[in-house]
């Protein structure tokens, strides 16, 4: 832990609506504590690069747009603590943040790292965690969409984040059998393919949901399919390059990272597959404590994931499509 200081943590009034008071205290993702009428109170839902909210005795990550005006702010660094596995007890709050590190390896046996991802993910259930996974379109592209959506059947994944793109494909996928055009089981691009997504779009849009669409049997299978009756729930965050987009998709940026924050509270493993954005997002708003693991072909996805502070993440460079077969079995 961080030297504890001898006084409470200072606090500033927010003078607007969505601006943190000049000096406000600026969260790492690791567990923080702050010292309030000389007891120190754990900050709820914690996550990185946001600040810390004082109410009622509690203390809470608060995102900037999240703040009110009269809201009571935490700032500097005085009166708060962070605890780092492995850490000394004389590592200031910065350092701390630094200190935490994972390696990132072509070479690690991946035939292993994936039995260890199969045993998190019986433990986060065993111990009543929940297990989030965030995909991108490639699984659908190669492929590995049915072992997705068995997995979920099943009741190994509890949350779905992703874009517009995979959702899109994959019930491209379940409406004509292809994805981007190409027919998933022939490998053969078909006549007029390309436009095949956008009328899987304007399908759903038709029904008004996904849900919709899978009650009114236009749906019949796939990831969508299996989170609309298994079900799980699932965040949907748009991004400009989306075509449609399908009407479950959330466009507003802040709105999509508000869902996301919902949804990640009681997650305890964190599985991010061929995507790099929602990826970072997503690991941006996980605590430390949360195990995640970064699956994808190039190294620098993972790499990045880990530079902008996810440092608890464990990549694995391969593609998603032995990835997921290679955890199917492994579960």
């Amino acid at each position: 832990m961080t030297p504890m200081s001898p006084d409470d943590a200072a606090v500033a009034v927010a003078e607007l609506d969505g601006v943190f008071p000049e000096g406000f205290y600026a969260t790492t993702n690791l567990p923080t504590e702050v010292r309030i009428g000389g007891a120190w109170v754990k900050v709820e839902d914690i996550e990185m690069d946001v600040g810390v909210r004082l109410a009622g005795g509690r203390a809470e990550a608060c995102a900037m747009h999240a703040v009110r005006k009269g809201d009571a702010i935490v700032v500097g660094d005085a009166g708060v603590r962070i605890v780092v596995p492995g850490a000394t007890a004389t590592a200031t709050d910065t350092e701390a943040f630094r200190f935490m590190s994972s390696g990132v390896s072509t070479e690690r046996p991946k035939a292993r790292l994936v039995a260890e991802v199969a045993d998190a993910i019986r433990a986060a259930h065993a111990a009543g965690g929940k297990v989030l996974f965030v995909g991108g379109p490639a699984i659908v592209h190669s492929g590995s969409a049915p072992v997705l959506e068995r997995l979920i059947r099943a009741g190994w994944i509890d949350v779905l984040f992703a874009g517009n793109a995979l959702a899109a494909h994959d019930i491209e996928a379940a409406m004509y059998g292809t994805s981007l055009g190409l027919h998933l089981e022939r490998g053969a691009s078909v006549p007029h393919g390309h436009q095949h997504h956008l009328r899987a779009i304007n399908r759903v849009r038709r029904a008004g949901s996904i849900a919709r669409a899978v009650q009114e049997g236009l749906v019949t299978r796939g990831i969508m399919h299996a989170c609309i009756t298994t079900p799980i729930p699932f965040v949907l965050a748009g991004s400009i390059r989306d075509d449609g987009p399908l009407p479950d998709v959330i466009t507003d940026t802040v709105a999509a990272a508000d869902a996301m924050r919902e949804r990640v509270r009681g997650v305890t493993v964190a599985i991010i597959v061929a995507t790099t954005l929602h990826g970072i997002a997503t690991g941006n708003m996980l605590p430390a404590s949360v195990a995640t693991f970064c699956v994808d072909t190039d190294a620098d996805t993972v790499i990045k994931l880990v530079d902008r502070g996810t440092q608890q993440a464990v990549g694995i460079v391969t593609d998603c499509e032995y990835f997921l077969g290679e955890l199917g079995r492994a579960l």
